[in-house]
């Protein structure tokens, strides 16, 4: 290659990395100016607004000692190894009264980089920005549109809001995040939540090119107690090109029991099915049961230790190629220890085991892989 051309290539990836860096700092300005006139409101109206802000610092060792530092292409959060890396940090303005409200959250990270790697531009760096009005004054029935938080789960991409430091492999292959409409409703004692979700596909902001239909979702809660919730959420929708249309129904189904005042019990599970070929009448199957336990004997301490199976023969989510597909097992036990109220210490060792030889150890296949992870999550 001449010098002119590689003096041309080193200006071309210059001026792309400008770009970026100009997209990133120009929504982050768009963010500041937007928290500014949420400010300038809730003085006028005495509503609410708050700012918040939360970084996951993280380093986690495979033992299997990945060449690429990378985890199985199955993991999205806490997926480098060997590295002290960032899975999340964000900073978010929401702001509130009786009659609106809206959020806007933009953020970095490992996680922001695996799981969004199919948004363009800076959509990849969008965690919320939705906004919803009250559609009735005696009634709390909201209408919400934007980006927001998957309704599926009872896992969220934000490490502070889960028990275990790692999420589940049910968590990591369902969605963290949708875009859409979503019509809400919660009964005056609390206890019932019901929501209609109008989607632009499986953990979408943008639609894959190709695919012209909307996806449909629904949520319903109760909550009987403080110490109980139970949750069942569904989705029905395409995720690929309309010329390769596979109607894919998922539904999730999990329960959250505070059994004493020191022992508490997740019990989820996930069933879906996807049209073998388009305009087909037989389906493909997966499921995965997933439980986890945790002990908190004092304030500042806490223990969790999961289960998980995970079975998608056909490749509907996790593809590997094998004759038995993906059916692995996962062991998981973690420490937590909160030193001051808005930070949390956090260790965790993980066990998987395959039916086929699906990871990869010093260049052969195996059935097996150990991890162990360590975070530092701060929040404000």
């Amino acid at each position: 290659m001449s010098k002119e051309k590689q003096q041309l290539n080193k200006h071309l990836k210059a001026s792309i990395n400008h770009g970026r860096y100009v997209k990133i700092i120009v929504c982050a300005l768009a963010l500041l100016t937007t928290t500014n006139l949420f400010a300038q409101q809730a003085v006028q109206d005495n509503s609410k607004l708050t700012i918040s802000g939360y970084a996951d610092i993280y380093y986690g060792y495979d033992f299997n000692k990945p060449l690429n530092n990378t985890r199985p292409p199955f993991v999205y959060s806490y997926n480098r190894t060997n590295e002290v890396n960032i899975d999340m940090g964000y900073i978010k303005a929401a702001y509130a009264n009786n009659s609106m409200r809206a959020n806007v959250a933009l953020m970095v990270g490992t996680y922001a980089n695996a799981n969004l790697a199919a948004e363009p531009g800076v959509l990849k760096n969008i965690l919320e920005a939705n906004a919803g009005v009250k559609l009735a004054k005696d009634a709390n029935l909201w209408l919400d549109a934007g980006v927001f938080s998957s309704h599926i789960g009872f896992e969220s991409a934000i490490g502070k809001d889960c028990w275990t430091v790692t999420r589940s492999i049910l968590a990591d292959n369902s969605p963290y995040y949708e875009s859409g409409a979503k019509l809400g409703y919660t009964t005056n004692d609390d206890k019932f939540f019901i929501s209609a979700l109008m989607l632009n596909g499986w953990q979408h902001i943008q639609r894959p090119d190709g695919n012209t239909g909307l996806s449909a979702g629904l949520q319903v809660t109760y909550k009987p107690s403080d110490n109980i919730l139970i949750n069942y959420s569904n989705f029905y929708g395409n995720d690929k090109p309309d010329s390769a249309k596979l109607n894919r129904f998922y539904n999730n189904l999990f329960a959250v029991f505070q059994l004493t005042k020191k022992i508490g019990l997740t019990a989820g599970f996930d069933f879906a099915s996807e049209q073998k070929y388009k305009g087909a009448s037989t389906y493909n199957y997966l499921y995965s049961p997933v439980f986890i336990v945790r002990y908190t004997p004092i304030d500042k301490f806490a223990v969790a230790a999961r289960f998980e199976y995970y079975k998608d023969q056909n490749g509907i989510l996790i593809k590997t190629g094998t004759p038995n597909g993906f059916e692995t097992t996962g062991y998981s036990l973690n420490v937590d220890y909160s030193p001051v109220k808005n930070m949390l210490l956090r260790v965790e060792g993980k066990y998987y085991n395959s039916k086929d030889a699906i990871f990869i150890a010093n260049n052969f296949n195996v059935n097996y892989n150990t991890v162990i992870t360590t975070s530092m999550e701060v929040s404000f």
